[in-house]
């Protein structure tokens, strides 16, 4: 009995062996910020990584939209300016080409009075003819309207008239020229238009 009382005292007395020393990790070298990131993510779990990618793809998609928009900014500018610029050159080649029919009007106007009759007539027409050419140069054409259905898009009616030897709505007479560039109306011609029952209602006003 003794003996075991000795020993267990002499284990007792004696240190307890030292616990094994766990191994240290060798210290991270320093990542970019963006893999920092993803190394807290991972250790979060995997809803954390996948939030991290959201907002990285996001913040991509925002960029790239950001440099869109510049991009489409910058083209609109230079467009605007390039069609003022062309709007611009276009009306400089107008008013050149207006220039020589300015001339001919002043001619005919410093006309001696004694011959101002044929001098003016003949001025008056090759002016009229230049005109003409110069607006079909720019795709301007004048309306031929007389006789045609009446049309509230390329006329104006001023008056009505019966006559029955004329179809209905048709176009009497044209008060003033109508033209057109295309498929647009630059101006629409004032008519005297066809109508058969004006006769009619007049009577009954009677």
């Amino acid at each position: 009995m003794k003996h075991k009382v000795s020993h267990y005292a002499e284990n007792l007395d004696s240190p307890a062996p030292a616990a094994a020393a766990a191994p240290q990790k060798p210290l991270p070298a320093a990542t970019p910020v963006s893999a920092a990131l993803h190394e807290v993510a991972a250790a979060s779990g995997p809803t954390a990584v996948e939030l991290l990618t959201c907002r990285e793809q996001l913040a991509l998609q925002k960029d790239h939209y950001l440099r869109l928009a510049a991009d489409f900014e910058n083209f609109r500018k230079r467009t605007q300016r390039e069609s003022a610029q062309q709007s611009a050159a276009g009306k400089q080649a107008l008013i050149h080409d207006l220039l020589p029919i300015l001339d001919h009007l002043e001619r005919a106007l410093a006309c001696d009075q004694a011959q101002a009759t044929g001098s003016l007539h003949v001025g008056v027409a090759l002016t009229l003819r230049q005109m003409h050419q110069l607006l079909q140069q720019h795709g301007v054409v004048p309306a031929e309207d007389k006789g045609c259905p009446f049309d509230p898009h390329r006329h104006e009616a001023v008056a009505v008239r019966n006559d029955p030897q004329q179809p209905d709505q048709a176009i009497l007479d044209v008060i003033q020229r109508g033209y057109g560039c295309g498929d647009s109306v630059l101006r629409p011609a004032r008519v005297v238009v066809n109508d058969w029952g004006h006769a009619a209602g007049a009577a009954r006003a009677g």
